[in-house]
């Protein structure tokens, strides 16, 4: 996983490059700011002719690179017949000069998410487990929860017994309790009075994290997907790494997704920007340790473009990409579906605005949540029907699948902090852009 080696989140937001990328670095985007293709790549068969009908997503692409919203960015798209659009715009590293490609290899973050969730629920097909399960039956650590209620006069935690068991259901929906400390208000001073390592550092003291509420009682974003990694762990008695690659990326052919990655990919990785208050961007530096304590089901990944579209393919399509059948489709449909009830999808307030701003994909939209995605119960702004389902990634990366129209997109950035109003806006331009091409007989 990319973390900042024995750091937190909080630390990682410290660390940065001594300069600020300068006025004649941006005036050289502008110059950049046309599709880039690695030599040597093989392309994604895009069919003939469809690029012509996109003019105005690589408009707006060009234009995000050349105005300085992100150093870099590749988008793709598909329908059920194939890929429909992809395109890579600027710079990778804008230090080295190394152009952004379809196969520049990007933190998933919590794109991560979905990955998970398939392989929990392969096992769920398999009778392995089943999502109102207690998990305690599967971790024994989670037997007796426990529910913060603040803090006395000297820091001390308040905790109390949770009134019911955590389920799989409950952890695959966000509905479980355990949140992330950059979305609340008390996971950080509970980290404080304790010791306990955020969940980031990918060391297994995390999971001794209390609930904020009792489980099933509301919807908050939270570890819980890291969890449902260790089940898949604890059930298959394989490590993530190994289930993944055996049971999901080597049957779509994905060779340059996974946790642990090699020498080479590293070289293609983008480099990490944070925008600071004036737009300027900044180079952040990282260190991709090889050894975590555990491999973060919640937001480890790496992986390039072009495979995340494959693995959004087999969505796409109900569960079978290039003859092989990672899920049912009728798992898919359960996937897609509202899992949580009368309880909605709240807006994300941001406790570490270096980190995240506030986020909400739909504002003014009630929105529901499947097992792993947010749904969107009204047609969306820019041309996703009502149903569709998407998700993101802390760095700025975006993606949906929209099943009645059947197209699927995905944006990526490497860029600090996550929900920045203008890579948002160039989300949203590629979105229209797209899905007007689409309208084009």
């Amino acid at each position: 996983m990319l973390i900042i080696q024995k750091k937190t989140r909080r630390d990682f937001m410290r660390v940065g490059a001594d300069s600020l990328l300068s006025a004649a670095a941006f005036a050289a985007l502008s110059a950049v700011a046309a599709p880039a293709t690695q030599s040597g790549d093989a392309p994604m068969q895009t069919r003939r002719g469809e690029r012509g009908r996109f003019k105005s997503v690589d408009e707006a692409l060009a234009q995000g690179v050349s105005n300085g919203t992100a150093a870099g960015v590749v988008a793709l798209a598909a329908d059920s017949r194939g890929v429909i659009y992809e395109a890579a715009y600027g710079k990778r590293d804008l230090a080295g000069g190394a152009s952004m490609t379809q196969e520049t290899v990007f933190w998933l973050l919590s794109m991560t998410k979905a990955i998970t969730a398939t392989a929990c629920m392969q096992l769920v097909e398999q009778g392995k487990l089943s999502l109102d399960q207690p998990m305690s039956q599967v971790l024994p650590q989670l037997e007796a929860p426990k529910v913060l209620e603040g803090f006395d006069a000297s820091g001390t935690p308040k905790l109390r017994p949770a009134k019911r068991a955590i389920t799989l259901r409950h952890l695959l929906t966000h509905t479980s309790g355990f949140t992330y400390s950059n979305w609340s208000d008390c996971i950080p001073q509970y980290e404080k009075a304790t010791g306990m390592p955020d969940i980031a550092e990918s060391r297994n003291g995390a999971f001794a994290s209390p609930l904020e509420f009792d489980p099933g009682d509301r919807w908050q974003y939270g570890i819980g997907m890291d969890v449902v990694g260790k089940i898949i762990e604890a059930v298959s008695d394989e490590s993530l790494e190994i289930y993944f690659r055996e049971h999901i990326f080597e049957p779509l052919g994905m060779a340059n997704t996974g946790f642990l990655i090699s020498s080479a990919q590293k070289r293609r990785t983008a480099t990490i920007y944070s925008r600071q208050a004036d737009g300027w961007l900044k180079a952040m530096p990282f260190e991709m340790p090889q050894r975590p304590e555990f491999f973060s089901g919640g937001g480890g990944l790496f992986g390039t473009p072009r495979d995340y579209m494959v693995f959004l393919q087999m969505l796409l399509r109900d569960g079978t990409f290039n003859g092989a059948q990672i899920l049912r489709p009728e798992t898919v449909g359960a996937m897609r579906t509202n899992q949580i009830g009368d309880l909605d999808v709240n807006p994300l307030k941001s406790s570490a605005p270096a980190w995240s701003n506030d986020a909400n994909l739909f504002p003014g939209m009630q929105q529901k949540w499947g097992l792993s995605f947010d749904i969107n119960t009204r047609p969306g702004p820019n041309g996703r029907s009502a149903g569709s389902y998407s998700w993101a990634g802390l760095l700025n990366c975006y993606y949906w699948v929209d099943p009645v129209k059947k197209v699927t997109g995905a944006m990526f950035t490497q860029l600090l902090p996550f929900y920045d109003a203008r890579v948002v806006d160039l989300y949203g331009a590629f979105e229209r852009g797209l899905y007007d091409g689409l309208a084009r007989v």
